[in-house]
């Protein structure tokens, strides 16, 4: 849900040549790899590992996903930077409920 979340935000980006949209968007990408690597695993990881497995990417991806809005807030891509914060609160979710 969180990866398709951010492949869409992803593909709906304009081209910008802004400094901060462009590491953003870079960040994102580094978000999406991250998800990725780990989606195939996720079902093979027992109940009681997956807080201990799971939390330290999930954390990573909040932190990437952070920069990226604080980036495009800077940017003055607004909608973008909103786009972003509802990824986020679904992360944080996602970790209160491991």
């Amino acid at each position: 849900m969180i990866h398709k979340g951010l492949i869409n935000q992803l593909d709906s980006l304009e081209k910008t040549t802004e400094e901060n949209a462009s590491r953003a968007i870079q960040a994102l990408c580094n978000c999406a790899d991250e998800l990725e690597a780990h989606l195939d695993s996720v079902g093979e990881i027992p109940q009681i590992k997956l807080e201990q497995r799971l939390s330290p990417i999930m954390l990573s991806v909040h932190s990437q996903l952070d920069r990226a809005r604080v980036m495009f807030e800077s940017a003055g891509m607004v909608q973008n930077a909103a786009n972003i914060w509802e990824l986020e609160q679904q992360v944080y979710r996602l970790l209160n409920d491991l």
